[in-house]
C-alpha cells in the first residue's frame, strides 16, 4: 500500500477501467503525478463533461449530445440499410472505414443467458418498432464473433425474418472472441463487404 493514500485510491480506480491492471494503473497514476494542475483539471473535466451532456439517441440508441444523434438526422445517410451493433462504440468502429454509410441500432448488449441477459434487457423491441415504420430494406447483424455475439445473431435473424427484411451477418474475417471496437480497419471493412445472409 501507498504511504500516500490519495495515490493509492487513485490507482483503485483507474483500475477500474477496462483492460487496465495494477502496472497499467500505477503507470497512469504516476503520469497524472507528473502532469501539471492545469491539465489534471482538464482531464477531470472532460470526464465530467461526458458524464453531464452524453444521453442515448431516442431513435438509434448510440450516444449522443443531441437528441437525435447527427448520425439519424442525417437525411444523405441510406436509410434502407440498418447495421445492428451491441454498443455505441462499435460505431466509432464503422464510421473510421468511412465506407459504410447507412443507420445503426445499439443492442445495448448481447444475449447472455448465465448473465441473466435475455432479449427483453436489449432494445430488441424498440429495433423492431422500426423496422415496422422505417423503410429500412436490410438490416446488417454486426455482433462481436464471440459466443454471445453468435447466439445474438441467431435469435435477432429469427425475429427479423417474418418482417420481410434482407437479414445479413458480417462475414468471419473477425477473430473470434474478439471485439468490434479492437478491430484493425481493412478486417472491418473486408468483414462488411463480405456480410452473409442469415
Amino acid at each position: 500500500m501507498f504511504a500516500a493514500r490519495s495515490v493509492g485510491h487513485l490507482i483503485e480506480e483507474l483500475m477500474r477501467l477496462p483492460g487496465v491492471g495494477e502496472k497499467t494503473a500505477q503507470s497512469l497514476a504516476f503520469h497524472l503525478l507528473k502532469a501539471s494542475k492545469k491539465e489534471a483539471e482538464a482531464l477531470a473535466l472532460a470526464i465530467l463533461s461526458v458524464k453531464e451532456k452524453i444521453q442515448h439517441c431516442s431513435i438509434c440508441h448510440g450516444i449522443t449530445e443531441e437528441n437525435p444523434c447527427p448520425i439519424c438526422r442525417d437525411t444523405k445517410r441510406d436509410g434502407t440499410l440498418l447495421c445492428l451493433v451491441e454498443e455505441a462504440a462499435d460505431i466509432f468502429a464503422f464510421e473510421k472505414l468511412r465506407e459504410y454509410h447507412g443507420l445503426y441500432h445499439v443492442l445495448g448488449g448481447a444475449l447472455s443467458p448465465l448473465e441473466g441477459i435475455g432479449p427483453e434487457d436489449l432494445t430488441i423491441a424498440q429495433l423492431v418498432n422500426r423496422l415496422r415504420e422505417g423503410e429500412i430494406q436490410e438490416v446488417i447483424i454486426a455482433t462481436n464473433p464471440n459466443l454471445e455475439g453468435e447466439a445474438t445473431a441467431m435469435y435477432l435473424s429469427k425475429v427479423l425474418k417474418p418482417l420481410s427484411r434482407r437479414v445479413t451477418r458480417l462475414a468471419h474475417g473477425l477473430p473470434i472472441g474478439s471485439a468490434l471496437e479492437y478491430a484493425d480497419e481493412v478486417t472491418l471493412l473486408k468483414s462488411l463487404e463480405g456480410r452473409r445472409e442469415l
